[in-house]
């Protein structure tokens, strides 16, 4: 039923309605893969901010080169003095480069980075404030580097996309549906990939890792794959969401919007995938609300949704439905 009101939405929703509902999907493709790899992983990332901006940038990256035209530098580099285009933007020309590396630059990213710490056998808080230090780390170099990245502004200023026009409705229908089947294709392809034996062990080394190893197996290889999916995850939502909003900056892959994609997945369920998918589109909706009319009140009001799941709904909205389907 969800699926069937999501893909009619253009038929109901105003265009500015439907470019939020798309924006608010596209969190909630990134924090499916937090489910992935803190429900059934015991893996707790605050950092994946830093994931979702690679891909929301190595997007805005292409769009920006093609609305600058050939040869011609970004606005912003121009602004900042710069006379020359850096190398490592060049490839970004192509459309098809930057869609694998919406795909592969994030999952392999993230696939070093945890088995670097994974390795050295850093688990829990330790890796939480690890991960957190990493956002925080990308979003202060992304301000201090004005102009190769855009500085606080990011990215800005996108009128097409892949060669058609953003302000035309028909293009921007389409970006939607695309959106909506990525995030059913993603919580089919989660759901497969969690009913494996693949799934059975991450869930079995989050349980008892030591116990894991006992018995032969290595769990640094699953605990990485599963951080280099949702990796994967984070940074197609964050393209997903610069080709819906026209925009990137550090204000979306820092610190506080890190944590605000794991109180997603805790609000939802942390061991559900349609909770998660589900509470993040739900969450920015009352976000969007609450915060055009009463700006001041969305931290306390979040911070008290947070509160009250953990204390009270420990599985969060989809532990709930269970419990009182049982009954």
């Amino acid at each position: 039923m969800l699926l069937a009101l999501g893909a009619a939405a253009p038929f109901y929703l105003s265009g500015y309605n439907l470019s939020l509902l798309g924006r608010f999907m596209a969190f909630g493709i990134l924090a499916m893969g937090i489910v992935l790899i803190w429900g059934h992983g015991g893996i707790l990332s605050l950092g994946q901010g830093v994931f979702f901006g690679i891909g929301a940038y190595a997007m805005a990256m292409h769009m920006k080169l093609a609305a600058a035209g050939d040869g011609q530098l970004p606005d912003f580099m121009m602004w900042s003095g710069r006379e020359a285009l850096p190398w490592w933007w060049e490839p970004f020309a192509s459309p098809v480069f930057a869609i694998l590396a919406v795909f592969l630059l994030p999952a392999l990213l993230a696939a070093l980075f945890s088995w670097l710490v994974f390795y050295r056998r850093v688990s829990g808080v330790y890796f939480a404030l690890i991960t957190q230090a990493l956002a925080l780390a990308f979003a202060t170099l992304l301000i201090s580097r004005q102009d190769v990245t855009g500085g606080f502004n990011g990215l800005t200023n996108f009128p097409s996309l892949f060669g058609l026009s953003l302000a035309d409705q028909t293009v921007r229908d389409g970006l939607y549906w695309t959106t909506l089947a990525l995030a059913a294709l993603g919580y089919a392809g989660l759901r497969w990939l969690l009913a494996t034996r693949f799934g059975n062990l991450l869930r079995a080394a989050r349980d008892a890792e030591n116990r894991i190893r006992f018995l032969g197996y290595n769990p640094v290889p699953f605990k990485v794959v599963a951080f280099a999916i949702a990796g994967m995850l984070a940074g197609v939502g964050g393209a997903l969401f610069t080709m819906h909003a026209g925009n990137i900056s550090p204000a979306l892959v820092g610190v506080v919007p890190s944590i605000e994609m794991v109180i997603w997945a805790a609000v939802g369920g942390r061991y559900s995938l349609a909770g998660a998918l589900v509470a993040a589109v739900a969450l920015n909706i009352l976000r969007d609300s609450v915060s055009s009319a009463f700006p001041e009140l969305w931290l306390y009001l979040i911070g008290l949704v947070f509160i009250l799941t953990v204390t009270l709904l420990p599985n969060g909205v989809a532990g709930l439905a269970r419990r009182v389907s049982r009954r």
